[in-house]
């Protein structure tokens, strides 16, 4: 027998045991049941668990634990990200408080360390994502740097590069000064900045006159190389070709002219500084100009005669240096406030530095076009909308920077010969150089991007170069569940990787899920104070709350508006599940499944109802999930159990369980078989209460619900008619419930009641279910379709049917309209307050816009409430006039 309260920390540690140490979740690959797998997108091992993350594992669990009901061999593959750059900061930091940098223990020495660091903390995201109780295959638990997938990452770098899709380049990059290592353009975040655009003038060498143009960098003015304009700029057009002086530095560049140039930017006029911004980079290729390097890789000025007496400032400091002596000396011409977005590192957030340096790119823009090419044709995204941000990004690509200039990773196998500079790139590691012989090799001391890695992650991690049975039967997988921010960093680079090794793209579909926001729609953050800590929820509501909330919210294309008091209020909803739950154990055998009866052959009305219903919300689910309207999936059981199971037909059956007999064996065997597959229902989005009601119910030893397949479907129960005749009964007995409520009849009362049946059917129909009306707390029913309505009453009409309810002795009228007109002047006085804040001026115009939307709503609110109440005391005067 359940116990009288649910106790969720208890329950949930013991069928995550359970499940673990039973291997639940690790397929036999030989079972029967079409494929079904999904990857986990590796969290980093840096990481703790956050509301996304959370969010992100309940709706693959959903699908999983769906999927297994739906008889398919289902495989989930957990994992977590080396996190080059996230995890070497962690232990640079560790390293820090003893005095010391990576430098002062060596290379070796420090991947130790981070080795070390890995076995302690690594395993704790992992740890948090089994509290949320995610059926994942633990057996196969990954991790990017381990040696099968270090064996993939070689033989993939290698073959790209004997392909000629992997190349090494003097290129301009995003330099990150705080962790000196170059970022892909999409590890950078693009943050709003309030800055300045200062105007300089730049004079003509022959004494002609000058030029202004606009800079937010007066700093790399130092490595200024030209001045360019566009080519049909009428105000420049005939001084092209014509040289300036560089102010500070007194070098003489040229004008040149190209279509680059946004004449409406500033003045028209754009110095060019080649080594310092990725577009005057291609300027510079263009029009064979001079590069000049003035910023170093710690983001100081370069110590060189260039940077003259700005050598070794910060960019910071040499800015504020170059402003004051351009005024000074009159060439600053204006400054204007400026804002602007700034480049920023995704892991430390410093400012990013354009820097010219040897990288190793892949030539994705060569594998790009086979990826558009897959969306829809092979993949499908969902929401739709989506896949125009893909081929956005896709159609303006840019070669990958996949060297990082950082320790922690997968190195890059490539080697220098010392002796004669032969460049060998080999899977294994070569020991004498192909070419000369020779045995001093240096391996590059980069690492790769930890993206690389991860684009191989959906084969990698099934075992691939080596053909594995779990290849064979698992790839490609069946969806990806993740999130938009990664769809460059991640899902479009598997898209190519798997298309270029495997022949095959990585997942059929896939699944953006949307950002949990706070209750008042904001993005959580560390400076508002607003984030939701999930593990916080999960022991203080239980997972399942934490889940049953993310799934009903997760409605397609629509960002989660998250608070603490709805993850309560499901909280609600469990504990709903569990009295119900036990209030049905109590009214079942003891021992062994209550006496099977022919369900579609039920003789009780309340009984094909409620299997009606349970047929179409079977269907009404298992469509939601298949295409992933999770919110709608999780609303429909939650209606079902709440207002359907719980407040409808466990009152309706109390009558049949008082005495022994054909209509008790017949509830029973109904009540048993609703609980029974409503628990199947609600198990994807809250397994652990649903697999310890499961372990309780009669009959049930030994089995595991996790294991259950989805309820079959059973036609013979769909009964539409005798169903709409049940919902009938129950609008008629709501009208009498809405009555007494709505003229505050004391609960306790027993009401008289008459009905006036709109014709014969209706008034046999009532009369044979007369006794569900006990619901309504009676004194008296009468059906009679020719009654007549006592004066002193209130009525209503429910399809054709009049509903009276006798008010003389239920209502105290005088008391009630004393009380409606107390309650009247309280309403006048808010509405009084809140008309005249909305009429002023000042407060709508200054306040923030929910502050004003949610007074507007009170003011509707209090309204309709006065309008209800004045209505109340027209009908209680009536009835005093009528009694």
């Amino acid at each position: 027998m359940l116990s009288k309260a649910y106790e969720p920390q208890e329950v949930e540690a013991h069928w995550r045991k359970h499940w673990e140490e039973a291997r639940t979740f690790t397929p036999d690959m030989s079972a029967p049941g079409d494929p079904y797998s999904i990857v986990i997108p590796p969290p980093n091992v840096t990481g703790i668990l956050h509301i996304g993350h959370a969010l992100n594992q309940t709706l693959q669990d959903i699908l999983c634990r769906h999927a297994r009901q739906k008889g398919k061999n289902v495989l989930w593959i957990p994992g977590t990200d080396h996190a080059g750059i996230a995890t070497q900061n962690v232990v640079e930091r560790a390293l820090a408080k003893e005095g010391k940098k990576r430098h002062d223990v060596g290379r070796e020495a420090f991947i130790e360390r981070v080795w070390d660091w890995k076995k302690q903390y690594g395993g704790q995201i992992l740890e948090q994502i089994k509290e949320l109780g995610s059926s994942v295959d633990w057996t196969r638990e990954a991790f990017t740097m381990d040696d099968n997938l270090a064996r993939a990452v070689r033989k993939v770098f290698v073959q790209l590069y004997n392909e000629g899709l992997i190349y090494k380049g003097k290129y301009i990059v995003n330099w990150c000064p705080r962790c000196h290592t170059a970022l892909a353009d999409d590890e950078v975040d693009h943050v709003d900045s309030k800055g300045s655009l200062w105007h300089v003038r730049y004079d003509f060498a022959d004494g002609s006159g000058s030029v202004t143009i606009a800079t937010t960098r007066p700093e790399t003015i130092l490595g200024d190389s030209a001045v360019c304009v566009h080519p049909e700029d009428e105000r420049y057009a005939s001084l092209v070709g014509k040289k300036l002086i560089v102010p500070v530095v007194n070098r003489e560049v040229p004008l040149i002219a190209d279509r680059y140039v946004d004449r409406e930017f500033g003045t028209g006029c754009l110095k060019v500084t080649p080594c310092h911004d990725p577009n005057d980079w291609n300027l510079g290729h263009a029009h064979g100009l001079e590069f000049i390097q003035v910023i170093d890789d710690n983001g100081n000025m370069c110590m060189s005669d260039v940077c003259g007496r700005y050598a070794g400032m910060s960019r910071e400091e040499c800015r504020k240096a170059i402003v004051e002596e351009l005024r000074e000396n009159g060439h600053l011409v204006k400054e204007e406030p400026l804002a602007h977005s700034v480049g920023c590192c995704y892991r430390c957030k410093t400012v990013i530095e354009p820097y010219v340096s040897d990288q190793w790119f892949v030539a994705i823009s060569k594998m790009a076009p086979a990826a558009r090419a897959a969306v829809p044709d092979k993949i499908k995204i969902y929401p739709e909308s989506w896949t125009k941000t893909y081929y956005n990004w896709l159609d303006n690509i840019r070669d990958w920077c996949i060297s990082r200039q950082i320790w922690w990773g997968h190195r890059i196998p490539a080697w220098t010969c010392a002796d004669c500079g032969e460049l060998i790139v080999a899977e294994e590691d070569p020991t004498v150089c192909p070419k000369c012989g020779s045995r001093k090799l240096e391996q590059d001391p980069d690492v790769l991007d930890t993206w690389f890695s991860s684009a191989l992650w959906p084969f990698s991690t099934m075992g691939w170069p080596e053909k594995t049975e779990t290849l064979k039967k698992y790839y490609p997988t069946s969806v990806l569940v993740t999130a938009f921010d990664i769809l460059f960093f991640w899902v479009a680079r598997m898209i190519m990787m798997g298309q270029h090794f495997m022949g095959e793209v990585p997942f059929r579909e896939v699944y953006i899920h949307a950002l949990v926001r706070d209750a008042q729609g904001r993005k959580m953050s560390k400076s508002l104070g607003n984030g939701i800590n999930p593990q916080d929820m999960i022991r203080k509501y239980g997972a399942d709350s934490l889940r049953f909330t993310l799934a009903a919210f997760a409605a397609m294309g629509r960002d989660i508006r998250m608070s603490e008091e709805r993850i309560e209020g499901y909280r609600h909803f469990v504990n709903k599940v569990w009295n119900a739950s036990r209030f049905a154990l109590m009214n079942l055998p003891e021992q062994g499944e209550p006496k099977a009866v022919d369900l579609g052959s039920v003789k009780g009305l309340h009984h094909k109802w409620i299997l009606t219903r349970l047929e179409e919300i079977k269907v009404e689910e298992d469509a939601a999930l298949e295409s992933y309207r999770f919110n709608d999936a999780a609303q429909c059981v939650y209606k079902f159990l709440w207002n359907e199971f719980c407040d409808w037909y466990l009152e309706l059956i109390k009558a049949d369980m008082k005495e022994e007999g054909p209509a008790k064996e017949e509830a029973q065997y109904v009540l048993y078989t609703v609980l029974r597959e409503t628990l199947l229902l609600l198990h994807p989005m809250i397994p652990f209460v649903t697999a310890e009601v499961w372990d309780s119910l009669p009959g049930h030893e030994g089995t595991d619900i996790a294991t259950e397949l989805y309820p079959a479907a059973r036609p013979e129960c769909v009964k539409s008619r005798e169903a709409d005749e049940m919902i009938f009964l129950q609008e008629a007995i709501s009208a009498i419930r809405t009555i007494r409520a709505e003229l505050n009849i004391k609960p306790s009362y027993k009401l008289s009641v008459v009905l006036r049946p709109a014709g014969a059917e209706q008034a046999a129909l009532l009369e044979a279910n007369r006794g569900f009306f006990d619901l309504a707390r009676l004194e008296s029913l009468t059906i009679d379709k020719n009654a007549h309505a006592p004066k002193a009453s209130a009525s209503n009409v429910v399809r054709g049917c009049e509903v009276i309810v006798l008010l003389t002795g239920a209502v105290d009228f005088q008391a009630e309209l004393a009380r409606l007109e107390k309650e009247i002047g309280k309403v006048d006085k808010d509405l009084v307050a809140l008309n005249g804040k909305l009429s002023n001026e000042n407060f709508v115009k200054r306040a923030p816009a929910e502050l004003v939307e949610s007074e507007k709503a009170r003011q509707t609110e209090l309204m309709d409430k006065k309008a209800k109440m004045q209505a109340l005391q027209i009908r209680f005067k009536e009835a005093m006039e009528q009694d």
